[in-house]
């Protein structure tokens, strides 16, 4: 159906507070809505053959959000690991352990890759994650510490917003960006299908 497969994709599921409150719920109540697509999500990645994929789970910076919504996103984050850890994939969780924002819960995962099933994908989710923290690895040891993540190819953004946020600057520098108006917990099937298609057309020429 597809010429072209971007061999890494980069996942922004955004506008979860949003989709909340347009639906009458409080802010925080929007994180737990924005688990299943990404299980959807992860599923027609591997029947497309998509080899790598990095979820934004949430930065440095979201952690100045209200208590609540802190305790939802990362609540949200350590269900979709522990869950995505019993499916068919290499599992890599980035971001500071040294922060008492790190859930615990996601320390067996941390900085290291962690092999389930039948490795069908590699996936990485980006949890209390900070791009300087990241770069000053870099200064510091002489390699960032998302070193083990490749170039990403497409980053598909959902929510509207037109930025990368962060998002894994070394790894973004070439990415293609297709960004979805539709709020992360009202993810469609047909998203997926139209980010691909318009992928078909761009070019790829790494500065070239």
């Amino acid at each position: 159906m597809y010429k072209r497969i971007p061999a890494h994709i980069g996942i922004i599921p955004d506008g979860n507070r949003r989709w909340a409150e347009e639906n009458g719920l409080h802010k925080k109540d929007g994180y737990a809505y924005g688990v299943p697509p990404g299980f959807l999500l992860y599923e027609m990645m591997v029947e497309y053959g998509v080899k790598e994929a990095t979820f934004y789970g949430f930065t440095k910076d979201n952690n100045k959000r209200a208590v609540e919504q802190r305790d939802a996103f990362t609540k949200a984050c350590i269900d979709a690991v522990e869950t995505l850890a019993n499916r068919d994939a290499e599992l890599l969780v980035i971001g500071n352990i040294d922060s008492v924002a790190f859930p615990k819960e996601l320390l067996p995962y941390a900085n290291r890759r962690v092999r389930f099933g039948r490795n069908l994908i590699k996936l990485n989710f980006l949890v209390n994650y900070d791009w300087a923290w990241d770069l000053k690895k870099g200064m510091e040891q002489g390699d960032i510490a998302s070193a083990d993540i490749s170039r990403i190819d497409l980053i598909i953004r959902w929510g509207g917003r037109r930025r990368l946020s962060g998002f894994l600057p070394v790894q973004s520098v070439y990415s293609d960006l297709y960004v979805i108006d539709t709020y992360w917990p009202d993810f469609k099937k047909e998203h997926f299908h139209e980010a691909l298609a318009w992928y078909q057309d761009c070019d790829v020429t790494l500065g070239g």
